[in-house]
Parts: structure tokens; C-alpha cells; sequence
């Protein structure tokens, strides 16, 4: 058994005092682990790896979160690979980088994000096929969307371009992808506030927590420890 040797909660201002034994668990028709009462509209979301566990927690919106090594041994055919999962437009922007390494840890970028958002949907891989819809990056104005050569921009707003089954798979979503310690990357995808009517792109409110249990708790948001290379995100 490996053993877990760091934790990452990632938190979106929560401020839930509810005691663990109050809390009742539930799984969706596809099996996503849910709380099925709170006094507070609470949603959560795990990820884990080898060496890294992540929690992504939320009030009223659904979220979805993937953490993957930047070392994970991928297929040596990275263009190959991704015509299998990947929507044409990503196989062409993937076939499009020339160095290997780059290609690589693109590859690894986009299917975080890409886990994260059939999470947050609640219906996972099975449900939602990833060539189903498109990931892309926008600047963080009015304008149009278009995928950019690699994800590695805090001030582009990461977006879904496109869907085959566009009534169950929706682009009311926000991404935000990190660096965490240098080590991995982490995909989180949450649901926009469907009661606001403005149009302009809202930093995802973010509380970043490293913890060794029984050795560690601390804070790490906005730090060298946790870096924004995409989506719009603001840490708290």
C-alpha cells in the first residue's frame, strides 16, 4: 500500500461549522458520493493519486476537481492516445506542439481539466464521454473563444467550446487549474452563479489548505505552493 504522504483542501469559502457525525452520505444514479443532508447546501468533490489527496468543497454549487502527477506515465504516442478520448479540435491542438515534454504535460492539463468537469456534472467518464465536448481558453473579455497553443494563462477564462449532446452537457462552468507544490496539477470545476445576470467572468473564490495528518495544517493560498497557470482565480 502506498502511503498518502500529503492532503490538499481545496476550499471555496465555505465556512461550514457542521460536525462530521451530522453529516449523511448519498450516491447519485452514476455513483458520485453525495451529502444527503446539511443545514448548509454543502457539495464536495475527491481526487487522489498516489502521494496526494485533494478535496474541493462549495456552498449551493456543484464541483468537480482532478489531481494528477506531472510524472504519470502516459502512452509514448501522445497524438495517438488522444484521438482514442480526445475531441478533433484538442488531437489538433495537441499534434501541434512540437517538442515532446510540452506535448506531454499538455496532454496531462487537459485531461485533469477534463475529469474535473464530468465530476462536477455527477456523471463521470462512463456518462460522458470526453470527446463529447471541447475545452478551450478565452481572453478574460467580451469576445469570442478559441483553444490557445497551451492552457499556461491566469487571464484566459477556461470554457467548454462545444457538445454532441448539448442538453445534459452544458458550458455553464468555470475551470481553474493549478500547480500544486510542483508536483501535480489539480483541475477544478464549479458551477456559475445562475443568479447573477452579469455577463463578465468571475474569479473562482479560493481557500487553499495543505495538510500531513497529525504532523501539518497550513494555510498555502497564494503562496509558491499553490500556482495559477489557468482559469480565473482568486485566493483567499
Amino acid at each position: 500500500m502506498v502511503s498518502i504522504k500529503q492532503y490538499f483542501l481545496l476550499l471555496d469559502q465555505t465556512h461550514c461549522q457542521v460536525s462530521p457525525r451530522n453529516l449523511k452520505f448519498r450516491k447519485n444514479i452514476y455513483g458520485k458520493p453525495e451529502v444527503d443532508w446539511c443545514p448548509l447546501p454543502l457539495h464536495f468533490n475527491i481526487s487522489h493519486t498516489s502521494s496526494l489527496v485533494a478535496c474541493g468543497v462549495t456552498l449551493d454549487v456543484p464541483i468537480g476537481i482532478d489531481v494528477e502527477e506531472k510524472q504519470r506515465r502516459t502512452n509514448s504516442n501522445i497524438s495517438a492516445f488522444a484521438k482514442r478520448y480526445f475531441s478533433p479540435e484538442e488531437v489538433k491542438l495537441l499534434t501541434a506542439i512540437s517538442d515532446p515534454e510540452i506535448q506531454r504535460q499538455e496532454f496531462i492539463k487537459l485531461w485533469t481539466l477534463k475529469e474535473a468537469y464530468v465530476k462536477a456534472l455527477g456523471r463521470g467518464f462512463s456518462a460522458a464521454p470526453f470527446k463529447t465536448f471541447t475545452l478551450g481558453s478565452r481572453i478574460a473579455t467580451i469576445g469570442g473563444s478559441h483553444l490557445s497553443e497551451t492552457l499556461d494563462s491566469e487571464a484566459s477564462e477556461i470554457v467548454v467550446e462545444s457538445s454532441d449532446d448539448p442538453e445534459n452537457l452544458t458550458s455553464n462552468w468555470q475551470f481553474a487549474l493549478l500547480d500544486l507544490a510542483g508536483s501535480h496539477y489539480a483541475a477544478i470545476c464549479v458551477e456559475k452563479d445562475k443568479s447573477t445576470e452579469v455577463k463578465a467572468s468571475v474569479p473562482i473564490k479560493l481557500r487553499v489548505w495543505k495538510t500531513i495528518p497529525f504532523v501539518e495544517d497550513e494555510r498555502v493560498s497564494g503562496t509558491g505552493a499553490v500556482v495559477a497557470i489557468g482559469g480565473l482565480i482568486n485566493h483567499l
